[in-house]
This record gives C-alpha cells, structure tokens and sequence, in this order.
C-alpha cells in the first residue's frame, strides 16, 4: 500500500474528514431552513451514549499497537483503560454520518465506532470517558451544500443535542470533576460554541482542565492568545497547563495551505486561526508521537480493508494501530494562507521503515490540497495529547481540583 495515499469514494473521505460544519453551505445563502421544533433526546438513555466509564462499549476496543523504528525493528506496545482515572474527558466526534438525511439519528453505527477507536478511546488510559451521540449535520447535507443542492439542515439540533448530553453529565456524572472537553472537526465546532455559552466565564470553567479543539480554525485576536472564540480561557503554551485551549489544524510542511484552504484561517481580519502545537506548547518545533492506522488513516470504518506495508522487508502489521517513533515533527507556522501545524517526515531512503504516511483527502486518485492531512489531525498527536492531559489531569490534582 502507498502510505501517503488512499483512494476511497467522496463519501468515505467526507465521513471521517468531518465537518466544516459552517462553511459547506453558507445559511444565508442557499440552505433549507431548519425544521421549528425538534424533540429531545433522554441521555438517561444507555444507547445515547458511545462511551461511558466501566462498559463494554465502543471504547473497549483493541488498541495494541506495532512500534516500528527506522530500522524496520517491530515491537508490540499494549494498552490498557485506567478504571481509576482521576478526571473525566467528554468527546464529540465529527462528521461520520452515512445516513440519507441532513441530520443522522441516534443510532450507533459502524462509522460511529470507527471513529472513536480511532480518536477517543485512547484517552481512556487518562480519564473516563463519555461520548455521547448527536444528531449530526450528515455526509450526505455536506455533499449536497458543497454541489450547490442543499437539502434541510437543523444545525441547532445538534449543537442542542450535545448541549444536553453535556448537562446530563453535569448533572448526574460529574460530581465535581475536573474534565478535559475533545472534539475534532464538527465536534471541535460544536464544542466552541458549547464552551462560548455553557462555560466561558461561568463557574463550571473551573472544572475544565483543558479543551483539545482539533482540525478547526478557531479565532484569536493577532499576536493575543484570548479574546476571539472566548473571553475567559486562553490558549495553552505548557503542557502542565490548565483552564486553556489546544487547537490546530495539520499540513504536510512540503504542502502548505493553499489559496483556498479550508482551514487556518478566520473571516475576521482583526483575528487569527490559533495554532498550538502539542508537540511543543512552549514554541517551536517538536517530535510528534503518532499513533498511525494501520490500514491507512484509520478513522474510516470499512475503507481500507487490507493492512499496510510499514516496512520494506518484514510482515505485514497485525495490530490496529502504528507508531513511528523519530519519523515526524510538527511546528505551528503562519503564511499568507492561514496559521497551520506544519508536520515535517524525518526519512531516509535506506530505512527498512514505509518512507510515508497516509493522511491526505483523496477523490479520484486526486490530492485535495485545502485540507491537507485533516484525516490525521488527532492521530499524527494522540501521544502527544494523552501526555499532555495526563499532566494537566495532576496539575489540576494538586490544586485542590476534585476527584472521587
């Protein structure tokens, strides 16, 4: 398998490349209006819910990885959930909805599943997870806005769908606990706007220790790090760290944001798209510790059904999951295009070790260059982010935060 590309339909790319929630097509323009009213959903409910502590749901799943260094050396790292994790983490997932409709219902599908294997569950390792699911903005409204056809769209009910899952927790889950808010892409979105109403600068942003806000662009006033998305929590620059913000959005350092990037920009020109790069918060650059589909992105359920090649001469990987310790590195840089974490491949055309990474969006054997390795955003850093939460979930500890 070529590890830089994967040609799968539009469908599958759009599903795990997620949202760009407001930008696909513009309300005021030409999308149906959303329906008036729409009912609640009862996150009382088991089936609402994708991950919660102590289940054997979608994040109970096999996520043993094969290290594979330069060399082309493989060793098998296990994995294991911490059932006494000390903080909680409350994730949303993007766009994954394959469902006909503008909105997805509520059931759990494989596309759910894929994607939290992929993105959450590793998380479980540092804190319990809840995952609830959403009323989505679908695939197929996304295709159809971007074609110029849109069909009805309720975006309010799913940013109030995760608004009430949120306060359920709160309610009957937290207790007082410190959390770490996740989402990528159309749940990196919604989450913005969760923070914006439900936390910034109310007392409950006490108890958030972080928010990883991923492949989005979200807005700061130039050369500020508050001010924009929030008025009361500004971007992380330690990893120890808390009550702020990591967010970026990836590019291959060789292929930057093109002219019509749909990330690392904002509409406003007084603001920026923040950039925080989890391999060095302070500044800089810094060695991303990915955890690598197998099969390709691996955030897509069912698209890459054989297992890749990661080296020249040994087996292929049995694993889920992929490490290549030295082989990226990531830097937030800013160009004319947009401000960006550029990730940077460290090869040697004699290592034994694939020479590349899948990431890239692809639609008939053609690279779509404006967003760029978005399939990855979570994946090329999720070693990265779980240290980091880890000692922020200690941070908050020690600072009189509560646990049970």
């Amino acid at each position: 398998m070529a590890h830089r590309f994967f040609a799968v339909s539009l469908l599958c790319v759009c599903a795990s490349a997620g949202a760009l929630w407001s930008q696909a097509a513009p309300a005021t323009q030409q999308e149906t209006p959303k329906p008036a009213t729409a009912e609640k959903n009862d996150y009382s409910k088991a089936d609402t819910w994708l991950c919660r502590p102590g289940r054997q749901d979608a994040c109970a799943v096999d996520l043993t990885t094969t290290v594979i260094t330069a060399d082309g050396k493989m060793t098998r790292e296990d994995w294991a959930a911490d059932p006494k994790a000390p903080i909680d983490c409350f994730y949303i997932y993007p766009t994954v909805s394959t469902e006909p409709g503008g909105n997805s219902s509520m059931t759990q599908s494989p596309a759910e599943k894929a994607v939290i294997r992929a993105q959450f569950a590793r998380f479980a390792s540092k804190c319990r997870p809840y995952a609830p699911m959403y009323r989505q903005v679908t695939l197929a409204a996304l295709r159809a806005g971007i074609a110029g056809s849109p069909i009805p769209v309720n975006r309010l009910m799913a940013y109030e769908d995760v608004r009430d899952a949120w306060n359920f927790y709160l309610d009957h889950d937290n207790q007082g606990w410190g959390v770490v808010l996740i989402g990528h892409s159309q749940g990196a979105i919604v989450l913005t706007a969760l923070i914006k109403n439900e936390i910034d600068g109310k007392p409950v942003q006490a108890r958030m220790i972080s928010a990883l806000l991923l492949g989005t662009s979200l807005p700061v006033p130039k050369g500020k790090d508050v001010g924009g998305a929030f008025q009361h929590i500004p971007l992380c620059h330690a990893a120890d760290q808390i009550g702020c913000v990591i967010t970026y959005a990836t590019f291959r350092a060789t292929d930057p944001p093109p002219a019509n990037s749909r990330f690392g920009k904002v509409a406003d020109a007084s603001m920026m798209a923040a950039c925080t790069n989890p391999a060095a918060l302070g500044d800089g650059s810094g060695l991303l510790h990915a955890y690598m589909g197998a099969k390709g992105s691996g955030v897509v359920a069912g698209a890459e059904a054989e297992p890749g090649r990661w080296t020249k001469t040994g087996p292929p990987v049995s694993t889920p999951f992929v490490g290549v310790p030295g082989m990226l590195t990531a830097e937030c840089v800013s160009n004319e295009n947009g401000s960006y974490l550029a990730v940077t491949l460290h090869v040697n055309p004699s290592d034994d070790r694939v020479q590349d990474i899948a990431g890239d969006v692809m639609v008939g054997g053609r690279i779509l260059r404006d967003w760029g390795l978005h399939l990855i955003d979570v994946n090329v850093a999720m070693g990265n982010l779980l240290d980091i939460v880890g000692r922020q979930g200690k941070t908050y500890l020690a600072g009189g935060g509560k646990n049970k």
